[in-house]
């Protein structure tokens, strides 16, 4: 009833896996969690059952009555914030949480994934923990599971540790999608990586490193360090390597040269 495929919307009804979400994210009484794209408020009642202080932040206004009226005692009481619009637009700093004072735990729409997560990692007003409830073939791409990194799995690495929880089946969701999900939790975040180093510098040389993934990485990145195959002989790096074979570690030591 309330779905709207432009949104990318499909809901969870299994409670044992809205537990799970939630139990990933070892929330403390009095903890303030953001949640993104409340729904019809499945996620965001378990989260309250923590005695958490959620925000949640909900884009399809036909929702916001829904929600206003299911939690009307938590929004009340302080419990619950509930702010209509879309996060990817969204300021963040109008919600004055600071950089490791909340936990991010949401099923957000699969189509804002990557997007979501450049924004949260990437802020100077980043959470302590990102738990997310994800298409699995992009959870299974963050976790290099076939041993191939990729530009997301070094982009999310740079600024935190994942770890997948669990695999869960398309057929607990209302409508039911094409593919199955995933919980994926990403803990340690900081920029304690960048202390010094410029986050601009590192990610120019790996996404120039990832522009042609099939290509041989000094051909990848002749654009951005001079005398490239030098440069990957001095750092014990394999001239013929791909992109998909090297370290985070690695890609430091290559931006630390640009």
């Amino acid at each position: 009833m309330f779905q709207k495929k432009s949104l990318g919307q499909n809901f969870l009804h299994s409670k044992k896996i809205l537990q799970d979400i939630v139990g990933a994210g070892n929330i403390a009484p009095g903890e303030t969690v953001l949640e993104i794209g409340p729904g019809t408020g499945s996620l965001t009642e378990t989260l309250l059952a923590t005695d958490a202080k959620v925000i949640a932040v909900e884009k399809d206004d036909r929702l916001i009555p829904i929600l206003e009226q299911k939690f009307q005692n938590a929004i009340k009481n302080g419990k619950l914030t509930l702010v209509h619009g879309d996060i990817l637009e969204y300021d963040i700093s109008q919600l004055k949480l600071n950089s490791g004072s909340y936990k991010l735990i949401a099923n957000p729409p699969y189509y804002i994934t990557g997007a979501l997560l450049r924004k949260f990692l990437e802020t100077n007003s980043q959470p302590s923990c990102v738990v997310l409830l994800i298409q699995k073939e992009v959870a299974e791409r963050i976790m290099a599971r076939d041993g191939k990194e990729s530009l997301l799995s070094v982009s999310v690495k740079a600024y935190g540790s994942p770890r997948y929880i669990a695999t869960v089946k398309a057929g607990n969701f209302s409508p039911t999608p094409k593919v199955d999900s995933a919980i994926i939790a990403i803990t340690d975040i900081s920029k304690k990586r960048f202390a010094g180093f410029s986050e601009e510098k590192f990610f120019t040389v790996l996404k120039a490193g990832f522009a042609h993934k099939r290509k041989r990485l000094a051909g990848n990145l002749k654009n951005v360090i001079a005398n490239g195959e030098k440069i990957l002989e001095e750092l014990n790096i394999e001239k013929n390597s791909r992109p998909e074979n090297l370290s985070l570690e690695m890609w430091f030591a290559l931006a630390a040269t640009m």
